[in-house]
């Protein structure tokens, strides 16, 4: 088996009040982490400065890289791509917004060995009261329709085997649903209190209408999709050589 080591995806849509801090948190991490890491940001297609900024950081920083869509495509697909990119043999995830600290993630290395996916459950959450009671909603009806157990699933602290993450079947919206999409291949999922934040600068892309009724059309989809999800194992294997040119 490979070392362990993380790439932490970081999407980014218009942050710029954002970033400089965050790099300060995250070179924080990178200091003290256990295994080798490194982060890669996601330019989701933004229209102020963020994609100057991430220049700028991961020109100056050692362990930082980005990649920048060419226009906004949503989260999803940011985290889709990030995963496409990375080669270590774990990935970590974790929002641009400040709300959460990346030094959390040293809570979950110990439990990496037993479990295939390790993911934050926001604690004393420090948002509007919109947006705790419609997660709240999102959350119940989720679990409730699909039973995968998970507390918080909208938390954006994850660390996955970057096997299983590249075995996820993507689809819009599909980052609501990365811990039952883990469980869908037979992984293990661990859930960790952390540590929330009110927003550091900014602000939310998201409404009372978007945080509810994407959440509760998504959980159709996925349940649609599970009841076709094609998964195997091979038991036994042989490979034998080729015939080349007619010789055997």
């Amino acid at each position: 088996m490979d070392p362990l080591s993380l790439t932490i995806i970081v999407p980014v849509y218009n942050e710029e009040g954002c970033l400089e801090r965050l790099s300060e948190a995250l070179d924080a991490f990178l200091g003290q982490s256990p295994v080798p890491t490194q982060v890669l940001f996601v330019n989701d297609g933004s229209t102020d400065a963020s994609l100057s900024q991430i220049r700028e950081i991961c020109h100056s920083r050692i362990g930082y890289s980005f990649i920048s869509l060419s226009r906004n495509r949503g989260l999803s697909t940011a985290i889709k791509a990030g995963i496409d990119h990375i080669q270590t043999t774990h990935i970590g995830y974790i929002d641009s917004d400040l709300q959460t600290s990346p030094m959390d993630f040293m809570l979950f290395f110990e439990h990496l060995p037993h479990y295939d996916m390790v993911i934050g459950i926001r604690a004393k959450r420090k948002d509007t009261f919109i947006k705790k009671i419609s997660s709240k909603i999102a959350n119940g009806f989720r679990r409730y329709m699909i039973n995968d157990g998970i507390k918080d699933t909208g938390c954006p602290l994850k660390i996955m085997s970057t096997a299983y993450a590249k075995r996820v079947p993507f689809f819009d919206g599909m980052h609501r649903f990365l811990p039952a999409l883990i469980q869908l291949q037979g992984g293990k999922v661990k859930q960790l209190p952390v540590q929330h934040f009110e927003r550091f600068a900014g602000y939310s892309k998201y409404h009372l209408f978007n945080r509810l009724w994407g959440p509760l059309n998504d959980t159709f989809a996925f349940r649609w999709m599970r009841k076709r999800y094609i998964n195997y194992e091979i038991a036994e294997e042989f490979a034998n050589e080729p015939v080349v040119n007619g010789h055997f």
